[in-house]
């Protein structure tokens, strides 16, 4: 098998040509990428990125830790809530519905019942603790709704 000569100077001269127009193409692009620019210039600016990355890592560790923060003091505030209004005394028409039981209970549901009796002459307030949404006082009917109000608004948040 023969080579030829002429064929295999073409195939070397068009190799040629491809490498150097390659070369040309790479150092263009080069030029365009750092045209008003020096190496100098450059450099400062990855510097200056690179801080930039870090103050922001700073940032979300100061993030991250003040919401645990707030996630804490929220699973202590009130989060369910129900009110139920009602006439202490049926039938005569004394209060009218101007009493009520109100629940307030946190993430745990613990937290207060306050009810009120309402008489033209005077107004009675009662406060119940709440541990795990019961309480060691005795609760009364519309004392007990509230609680239930209270919990399905927790459920719902």
């Amino acid at each position: 098998m023969q080579i030829d000569t002429n064929a295999l100077l073409i195939v070397f001269t068009v190799c040629m040509v491809v490498a150097v127009l390659l070369g040309l193409h790479t150092e263009w692009k080069v030029n365009r990428l750092l045209r008003g620019k020096s190496g100098k210039s450059l450099e400062d600016v990855i510097i200056r990125n690179s801080a930039d990355i870090e103050k922001f890592k700073e940032f979300r560790k100061e993030l991250e830790a003040y919401l645990e923060t707030v996630e804490k003091r929220l699973d202590q505030s009130v989060r369910g809530v129900g009110t139920v209004r009602f006439n202490p005394f049926k039938g005569t028409g004394d209060g009218g519905h101007q009493s009520f039981a109100t629940a307030f209970l946190d993430e745990n549901e613990n937290g207060i019942v306050l009810s009120t009796l309402y008489t033209r002459e005077r107004v009675g307030v009662y406060a119940k603790p709440l541990k795990d949404g019961k309480s060691e006082y005795e609760l009364t009917g519309e004392e007990k709704e509230a609680i239930k109000q209270a919990r399905e608004k927790l459920k719902n948040s």
